[in-house]
Parts: structure tokens; sequence; C-alpha cells
């Protein structure tokens, strides 16, 4: 970090432009953000990554949120990594950062599909995708399937044994489209360890669900779950 980069004011100023922009989804708000910097900060340590482009990029990673289900979701982090350049710029952030951390904004995102090409991107993304599993990934998906109004699980197939899985059909099926991939995706080493603790407990999450609904269904090997 540069000796003369003031971290309070940055901190005070991220938080008081996310704050004063509308947030669509409760999964993505401010207590979101804060555990990805929380988290970009633990990596970044680890891995050696520059905290003058983690930090800003993992504060306005999703500062434009589209909707889960809009067909212009996989453009959000292009939108996002355009406003937050706007913002670093205009409020005089080192400029020879402008590059790396607009990157890593645009390659935090799964739907976006862009590699992250720096430390500090496979950092961000990590942070990101982190939040995602775990306790605190099982609550954020049931959190966004009550707003989109999803059931829980499909009764005749409530994990996905016969068919593909389709996240416009239940909250669980989310689990199979994305959620149990992601320990797969990780980008760090230190990621990899984490992500692969968290997706253990998403697991164990989906066993004792399928032992409530079907005690029998524990006698099969389901889709994502390992043998």
């Amino acid at each position: 970090m540069k000796a003369d980069l003031d971290l309070d004011r940055w901190r005070e100023l991220f938080e008081r432009f996310l704050r004063d922009r509308e947030q669509i989804d409760p999964a993505h708000g401010m207590d979101h953000v804060k555990r990805v910097v929380a988290n970009a900060l633990q990596l970044a340590e680890v891995e050696g990554a520059r905290l003058e482009v983690v930090l800003p990029a993992a504060w306005l990673h999703d500062c434009v949120v589209v909707p889960k289900d809009s067909a212009d979701r996989s453009r959000a982090s292009r939108a996002a990594a355009r406003t937050a350049r706007r913002l670093l710029d205009s409020s005089g952030y080192d400029p020879g950062c402008l590059d790396e951390i607009e990157h890593a904004i645009e390659a935090h995102s799964f739907s976006a599909g862009i590699a992250p090409r720096t430390i500090e991107a496979k950092v961000v993304q990590d942070a990101d995708r982190l939040d995602s599993l775990g306790a605190i990934g099982v609550s954020r998906c049931l959190m966004l399937g009550s707003r989109l109004d999803r059931p829980l699980y499909d009764a005749e197939d409530p994990f996905c044994e016969t068919r593909a899985p389709d996240d416009s059909v239940s909250t669980i099926d989310h689990f199979y489209t994305k959620l149990l991939r992601l320990a797969g995706s990780m980008q760090t080493e230190a990621g990899k360890r984490e992500a692969a603790r968290r997706t253990e407990f998403m697991v164990a999450y989906l066993k004792e669900l399928a032992l409530e609904l079907d005690s029998d269904i524990l006698t099969r090997v389901l889709p994502g779950w390992p043998d």
C-alpha cells in the first residue's frame, strides 16, 4: 500500500458511495461487501497481492447491481468496473492503479466469464466467491430464492437425480448450477483451501435436508456429492 494512501478516507468514501446507491437484492448489500473486503484482505496477505488494487476493487465490485434473473446479469461487472473507475478517477485515486482495479472488478463475476489476469484480480474473484459458500452462502442462497419467489426444492426431484438442474425451478437447484462448482473455480491456493472447507458444510446441509425429506435418499450418491 502506498504510504500516502489514507485508508480511512477511502473506506469512508466507498461506504458513502455505496449507501447512496439503491441495492436491488439483500444478498449484495453492505454486509456482503464488507465480508468480501475482509476475505480479500486475508487472501491478499497470503498471496502477496497489492492492496492499492485489491481494496478498491473489493469495495466497489458490486457498485452496480443487476437482479439475478435479469438478462443483463452477465454485463453487471463491466458496468460496475466503469462506474468504479469514474468514481476513483474523479476522487484523485492513483491513476496507475485504475486499469488493474477495473479488470479485477470485471473479472470477479461468475456470470461474466472473464478470466482474471493478475493476482489482484484472482484475490478479488476468490474473495467474492467465498461469500457464496459455507453458512453465509446457504443463507444468501435462501434469501435470494425467497426474493425471487422460488420454492425451496422441486418436490418431484429435489436433488436433480433424474433431471438437469435449473435454478429457475427451485433454490436448491442453484447449489447444482453454481454453488457446488465454485470450489473448483478458485484461483488462489488460500482460496481453494477455504472454499473446500465451506463446500463441505454445504454438502452436509444438503444431506441433512435430504434425510429430513426422504430417509432412504442417503443410500444413493447424488449429483455434486462426494462418493
